[in-house]
């Protein structure tokens, strides 16, 4: 876990990799709980079966959004600023998902500051995180996250 003092701090970090996360597991079980939160109950994604039979993954995969939702909780295992009282989501830039998530894979997350903007009582802050699969040779998600911190 990386700690961060302050935003001050965290503006000297701008241009780096300030943070990696560590390995989550995608279980089936997430995965069919995630279907079931969105209501996408696509067989790529649920049917373990038909998926090992007639798809080009081999097995089912984690949906791109069920990938995505996960970015909050990289960000949170593996970054603490400590003068902020509160963080939110602001929004999300550049979505892509070059690879798929095969159910069984492990994920993590590389975390690199892209700028720090002053805001009223606080600052917006600009990620881009890559999302990789463990033996993967893609990432799986690369995102820019938008978060308002508040101190």
């Amino acid at each position: 876990m990386r700690e961060i003092a302050s935003l001050d701090e965290l503006k000297t970090l701008v241009g780096t990799e300030v943070a990696v996360s560590d390995w989550v597991e995608i279980t089936q079980d997430r995965v069919n709980r995630f279907a079931d939160a969105t209501s996408d109950h696509q067989w790529i994604h649920l049917d373990v079966e038909r998926s090992r039979r007639d798809s080009p993954y081999g097995g089912t995969i984690a949906h791109g959004f069920l990938t995505l939702s996960l970015l909050p909780m990289f960000l949170e295992q593996a970054l603490v600023m400590r003068d902020v009282k509160m963080g939110v989501n602001y929004g999300t830039n550049k979505v892509r998902f070059p690879a798929p998530v095969p159910v069984g894979s492990r994920l993590r997350a590389r975390i690199f500051l892209l700028s720090v903007e002053d805001i009223a009582g606080g600052a917006q802050v600009v990620w881009r995180v890559t999302m990789e699969r463990e033996g993967g040779d893609k990432p799986v998600c690369v995102a820019e996250s938008i978060t308002r911190r508040y101190t």
